[in-house]
């Protein structure tokens, strides 16, 4: 990222940063976890829910479904999930960029 004269968009820009927000927290559970995630709960009853206009997008944009209180990331999501999560392991490295 630095010394990089021209950022190149990771995600279509049209994607809401609300929706990235629900893939960053998928990451952020399968980089703790250890374990890939495939699903996130839209609301635990807790006070941690997904933000309903994001999940809309995402739904909208093919990249999850909703079954039973859950969007389930599809191929797709899945896709994107796996170059988001790349993509900040290699800006976290110290690999230069192919």
């Amino acid at each position: 990222m630095l010394g990089r004269e021209r950022e190149e968009p990771l995600t279509d820009p049209s994607l809401s940063d609300k929706g990235l927000a629900v893939f960053a927290f998928a990451i952020y559970h399968q980089f703790e976890s250890g374990s890939r995630v495939t699903q996130v709960v839209i609301n635990d009853g807790a006070g941690h829910h997904a933000d309903d206009e994001a999940i809309r997008e995402l739904q909208a944009l093919g990249f999850v479904t909703i079954d039973d209180g859950r969007a389930g990331f599809t191929k797709r999501g899945e896709g994107l999930l796996d170059r988001i999560a790349a993509e900040m392991r290699r800006a976290a490295s110290d690999k230069p960029e192919p």
